[in-house]
C-alpha cells in the first residue's frame, strides 16, 4: 500500500522535512590576512522573501554568493545580511596623507595671518596636534593587496553563519509545529462533539417543529398539512450542518498533511485556516441548538490562535 504521506507529498510536489519558523538570528566572527570581520544575520516575518544585504564594497564583489545562498536557505521573511569589516591592525598601524596634511597647513597658516591682523598671538601647534587633525594620518586599508585571499576567508564563513541561522529557525519551527498540532487535535476533538450533538439536536428540533406545526393547526383551518410538512422538511435541510463538519474533518486531515511537508508552507496553512474558519462561521449560523452553538464558538477561537501561529511559518 502507498504510504499516504508519500501520496500527499507527491501530490503537493515536495518531501517531508521539518517545519521552519520565519523569525531567526546568527552571528559569527572571525579573522584572517589581517582583518577582522563579523556576519551578522537576522529574519522576521513577511509576505514573502524580501532580502536586504548590507556589505562593504571591498574586497571584492560577494553580493551575488551571498544572495544565492541565503535564497537557498530562506523562502519566506524579511531576511537582513551585514558585514563589518574592520583592519586587525589598524591601532598601531597608519599612513600620512600628504594632500590632507598640505591643505591642514596652509589652513592653520591662513588663520595665524589672519589672528596677527587681528591683534592675537596663537599657539603654535605641535606636531602631535596637527597629527590629530582630520584626515591628515589615515589607517591603512591594505587595500592594494590582492583581495581574493581575504575575500575566500570571509565566504567560507558563510555556510557556517547560514547553518546556525536555519537551525535557529528550524528549532523556533518545530516549537510552533507543536502547538499547531495541538490546536488541529483541540479542533478534530471539537469536531466530533459536534457531530455526537446532532441526534440529540435533530430530536430537539424536531420537537419544536412539531410544536410550531400543533399551534398553527391550533389556530387555522383548512390549512395544507402536506404543504406545512413540505416546508418544515426544508428547514431542517437548512439547518444540516453534516457537510461542514465532514469538511472540517476533511481540512484537519489536510493541515496535518501540510505540517509533514518540506518548505513553505505558512501561506498553504494561512488559507486552509480561512476554510476552518468559513465552516466554523456558518456552523453557528446553522447552529440553532444552544450546545452546538458553543462548541462553534470554540471552534472560532481555536481557529484564531492558529492563525496566529501560522503567521510565524515560513
Amino acid at each position: 500500500m502507498v504510504n499516504a504521506r508519500a501520496e500527499t507529498a507527491r501530490h503537493w510536489g515536495e518531501s517531508i522535512q521539518v517545519t521552519h519558523s520565519m523569525t531567526g538570528y546568527a552571528t559569527r566572527d572571525g579573522a584572517g590576512e589581517g582583518w577582522r570581520w563579523t556576519w551578522e544575520l537576522r529574519s522576521v516575518n513577511g509576505r514573502g522573501l524580501d532580502l536586504r544585504l548590507r556589505l562593504p564594497d571591498w574586497p571584492g564583489e560577494i553580493e551575488p554568493q551571498v544572495r544565492a545562498a541565503l535564497s537557498k536557505a530562506a523562502q519566506r521573511g524579511n531576511v537582513t545580511c551585514a558585514l563589518r569589516l574592520t583592519r586587525a591592525d589598524a591601532e598601531g598601524v597608519a599612513t600620512l596623507n600628504a594632500a590632507a596634511l598640505t591643505t591642514v597647513l596652509s589652513t592653520l597658516r591662513e588663520i595665524e595671518v589672519r589672528a596677527e591682523e587681528a591683534g592675537l598671538t596663537l599657539v603654535h601647534p605641535t606636531a602631535a596636534d596637527i597629527a590629530t587633525m582630520r584626515g591628515v594620518l589615515t589607517a591603512d586599508a591594505g587595500e592594494e593587496a590582492d583581495p581574493a585571499p581575504l575575500r575566500a576567508a570571509i565566504l567560507a564563513d558563510l555556510p557556517p553563519l547560514i547553518e546556525a541561522f536555519t537551525e535557529m529557525r528550524a528549532s523556533e519551527g518545530a516549537a510552533l509545529e507543536s502547538v499547531l498540532r495541538g490546536q488541529i487535535d483541540a479542533v478534530e476533538k471539537t469536531t466530533h462533539a459536534a457531530r455526537a450533538l446532532l441526534k440529540t439536536r435533530g430530536e430537539a428540533m424536531e420537537q419544536s417543529f412539531r410544536d410550531a406545526l400543533a399551534k398553527i393547526l391550533s389556530r387555522t383551518e383548512g390549512m395544507d398539512e402536506a404543504r406545512i410538512a413540505q416546508e418544515l422538511a426544508v428547514l431542517a435541510v437548512k439547518a444540516d450542518v453534516t457537510e461542514e463538519l465532514d469538511r472540517l474533518d476533511a481540512h484537519v486531515a489536510a493541515a496535518r498533511e501540510l505540517l509533514d511537508l518540506k518548505g513553505a508552507k505558512g501561506r498553504k496553512l494561512d488559507f486552509l485556516c480561512q476554510e476552518f474558519n468559513r465552516e466554523a462561521n456558518t456552523l453557528c449560523s446553522k447552529a440553532g441548538f444552544p450546545d452546538l452553538t458553543r462548541l462553534g464558538l470554540d471552534l472560532k477561537h481555536t481557529i484564531d490562535q492558529m492563525r496566529e501561529q501560522i503567521q510565524n511559518l515560513e
